[in-house]
């Protein structure tokens, strides 16, 4: 089948699109923190939006119009981490910002927030091993999972941050918080398994190459 050069630049767009909204959410939310006005607080959230929304969409299209590119597979994953680490950091320091009352819930949001970035650097540490031995790099289907399920999160605990108590109750961004953990964690193991065979064997040749010295 024939690709279209159009859609796969759409597809490649959207994929990078990701980024510009997910500064302009920062910036938006940041300045709103500054000057409160519930009009910047509903445009800072509607680039998050947006940036999540490209995830969906990109990935439908790039199959969909069957214009999945080598260059796209690794840039999507790429785009997500640079999500991650400018939305959730964002999140905790409006957080942090706010009554002493938040402070606990500002220690559960690091937590959450560490977990996010520590799993994204021990997955990809298995897969530079993995490489290494010809493995197979995509995405599992747990790695999927959190994948879809990050996103809402993210606008879910913006809405908390920038509009409790009427927004979003207390009780429910502790909730979304923990699931997020608890699929990091899930993801983690999932990905240590996966990969175990490829880590086992690179640790046999380093012990061989050091008795032989």
């Amino acid at each position: 089948m024939k690709h279209s050069p159009t859609a796969l630049q759409l597809v490649t767009g959207l994929t990078l699109a990701r980024v510009p909204f997910v500064f302009l959410f920062m910036i938006l939310a940041l300045i709103e923190q500054s000057r409160p006005s519930a009009a910047l607080a509903w445009l800072a959230f509607a680039s998050l939006v947006l940036s999540a929304l490209t995830d969906l969409f990109d990935g439908y299209l790039a199959r969909k119009w069957h214009v999945a590119s080598r260059f796209g597979a690794a840039a999507d994953p790429l785009m997500d981490k640079v999500f991650y680490l400018v939305a959730f950091p964002t999140l905790l320091y409006i957080l942090g910002r706010q009554s002493q009352e938040e402070n606990t819930h500002a220690l559960v949001l690091l937590i959450f927030t560490v977990f996010y970035l520590l799993r994204d650097q021990w997955v990809s540490f298995l897969r530079s091993i993995g490489s290494a031995y010809q493995a197979d790099l995509r995405a599992n289907w747990m790695g999927k999972l959190r994948t879809a399920m990050s996103f809402p999160i993210a606008c879910a605990l913006y809405l908390y941050v920038a509009f409790h108590p009427w927004c979003l109750p207390r009780s429910l961004a502790y909730i979304l918080e923990g699931a997020g953990i608890l699929i990091n964690l899930l993801s983690m193991v999932t990905y240590t398994r996966q990969y175990l065979p490829y880590l086992r064997q690179s640790l046999d040749i380093g012990k061989a190459a050091k008795s032989a010295k």
